[in-house]
């Protein structure tokens, strides 16, 4: 079973979906744009050793890839262990950060398809 298919299996992360002004912030701005956002995200807010304010970085609105931060558990670092097995107080790698990004961006085309 693949992680999104976990995922939709969590009663808090499967209820979350994109809004109408998500889905035309993603029309927009396209994919390409959303991707370089979500590896902007990802390396500045969670891929640290210690992410300032872990736990609380990623808002709950605002932009798409936050609300696919919290739908795929790549929201903190204690999401990301739980869900992905990435131990915290270390620096993710490129290739996690790459990872990470991919399952944003597989759920936000889910969303948009």
């Amino acid at each position: 079973m693949n992680i999104l298919d976990r995922l939709a299996k969590s009663k808090f992360r499967s209820r979350l979906k994109l809004r109408a002004k998500e889905l035309e912030y993603n029309k927009d701005k396209g994919l390409d744009t959303i991707y370089s956002h979500a590896c902007d995200f990802i390396r500045n807010r969670v891929a640290t050793e210690e992410p300032v304010n872990d736990g609380k970085q990623t808002p709950m609105r605002g932009h798409p890839v936050f609300i696919a931060q919290h739908a795929t558990a790549t929201c903190c670092r204690g999401c990301i262990e739980k869900w992905h097995k990435f131990s915290q107080h270390r620096e993710l790698t490129q290739a996690e950060q790459e990872y990470l990004v991919s399952i944003i961006m597989e759920w936000i085309t889910k969303q948009i398809n």
